[in-house]
């Protein structure tokens, strides 16, 4: 199969995975009700793998369809929200590649994504609710969040790369 159809049909499966993800998580009750809006995140598995073993234009694809996806079914506040998120974090991400190329490990790049996809949808929270600084008081609560997230969907990128590996050998 041409690597192009290739990656592109790989991209969708992981945009319906991100879906899929996202759904599952929402059915879940809150893992800490005092603070409201803290989620794993597991849709990103799907944009950290896209962006680790496709490319970087496939898992922008795939954030910015997630985000859609986030708009046409919960509204535009949280699709702005997720798109900042999810840009903030990708961003953080593919920087993190660039500098350290292959000595960056999936949970350090997780970790770091994690913690600036909590700070982009802060700052996007912040400018539609035009609370200014008024939020910042959540970020300690979002930086730990972003640290145990990210440790957890390491593992579970971990935990799927063998089966996306058997479905999509290099």
């Amino acid at each position: 199969m041409n690597i192009k159809y290739k990656n592109l049909v790989l991209s969708a499966l992981l945009f319906a995975s991100a879906v899929i993800l996202a759904a599952v998580e929402a059915s879940f009750p809150p893992v800490f009700p005092a603070f409201p809006g803290i989620k794993l995140g597991l849709a990103n598995i799907a944009v950290m793998y896209a962006l680790f073993f496709i490319n970087k234009k496939y898992a922008f694809a795939i954030a910015f369809l997630k985000s859609f996806f986030v708009l046409a079914t919960k509204g535009p506040v949280a699709g702005a929200v997720s798109l900042s998120g999810g840009l903030a974090s990708l961003i953080v991400m593919i920087i993190l590649a660039a500098v350290f190329k292959k000595s960056i490990s999936y949970t350090i790049a997780s970790v770091f994504g994690a913690i600036f996809h909590n700070i982009g949808q802060l700052a996007a929270a912040s400018v539609i609710l035009r609370s200014g600084l008024s939020l910042l008081a959540y970020l300690p609560v979002l930086i730990i969040a972003g640290l145990a997230a990210g440790i957890a969907t390491s593992v579970l990128l971990r935990l799927a790369m063998p089966v996306l590996e058997r479905l999509y050998p290099k």
